[in-house]
């Protein structure tokens, strides 16, 4: 099959490229990286995967790329994904998260693109958790510029659906974390303790260490995006663990698979932060087949090995 990737030399980008070649599929990746690495790709670059440096908010690049390729499906991972960034400069993150959307699917809607998978956030869209695991239908309420934009570009992808039969799905991810992950944003914890961990450091803990969130490592949110590239579901899913799992589990649990006595240092709580947040992901498993497989303590396993 020959798939298009956006933002495929990210963290989660990369990681699904690699699957994609491993399935076999014609793979092109597009990213300007301004954030994402060309080193994530050298594997993949290697074995056949197109790195072409473009940037989604060009329409007309877009689109020559995308008829050029001609393929079957379209998986959008191309973001502005700092959420600190999003509040300082929120009309840039509304040009590449909404504006950078419309252009991909606009491509896809002209090249004829079998589907196109949308990735999206949970948590940023809920913000603080009413019902826990929040299901699909949570009340919306976003508490930074970053949630918005990416609830409005799914917006945009069922809206391309109902007007032009584009069969586009998002997926709201939890806090994914694993190899490759860049510390951007609060899902990036997992990175800086992990990093801290190899250089000998202590670890810093923000606040009282009990806010949760639903950490999914990066190999479920592959099979999530290859599921429904296979599927015929629609609207947005929730890909999640449907656990809570606080900042100080967390210390814990690294302090399990390296054997080491942690205590962590407390600095203090940053303001506007959610405080508990998880995904219900029924409807993933009834419409994708699709479940978290690796625990917590096998994925920040799999990620020190990754770094060493």
């Amino acid at each position: 099959m020959r798939s298009l990737v956006t933002g495929g030399a990210g963290f989660i980008g990369s990681n699904l490229v690699d699957a994609l070649l491993g399935r076999g599929d014609e793979v092109t990746v597009i990213d300007d990286l301004s954030t994402g690495r060309r080193a994530n790709l050298e594997p993949a670059l290697g074995g056949g995967a197109e790195l072409v440096r473009a940037d989604i908010r060009d329409a007309e690049a877009m689109r020559g790329i995308t008829e050029r390729v001609a393929p079957e499906a379209v998986f959008h991972l191309g973001a502005q994904i700092d959420v600190r960034r999003s509040a300082a400069d929120p009309a840039f993150d509304a040009r590449v998260n909404v504006e950078g959307t419309i252009n991909m699917l606009e491509a896809a809607r002209a090249a004829g693109a079998r589907r196109f998978v949308n990735s999206s956030t949970g948590g940023a869209i809920y913000g603080e958790g009413r019902t826990i695991p929040a299901p699909e239908d949570h009340l919306v309420a976003p508490e930074a510029p970053y949630g918005q934009s990416k609830f409005a570009a799914e917006g945009y992808c069922e809206l391309f659906r109902r007007l032009h039969g584009v069969q586009a799905i998002s997926l709201r991810y939890g806090n994914v974390y694993g190899p490759r992950q860049d510390p951007l944003g609060e899902a990036g914890v997992v990175a800086i303790f992990c990093g801290r961990l190899l250089e000998r450091q202590r670890l810093t803990v923000f606040g009282d260490g009990l806010q949760t969130r639903d950490y999914v490592h990066v190999d479920d949110v592959v099979r999530a995006n290859l599921a429904a590239a296979e599927s015929e579901a629609a609207g947005a899913l929730n890909i999640g663990t449907g656990v809570q799992t606080s900042v100080l589990d967390l210390v814990a649990a690294l302090g399990r698979v390296t054997g080491a006595d942690l205590e962590a240092e407390h600095a203090p709580e940053r303001p506007g932060e959610v405080r508990h947040i998880a995904l219900d992901a029924s409807r993933a498993r009834v419409e994708l087949g699709w479940e978290a497989a690796v625990a917590v303590d096998e994925g920040l396993e799999r990620t020190l090995a990754s770094l060493r």
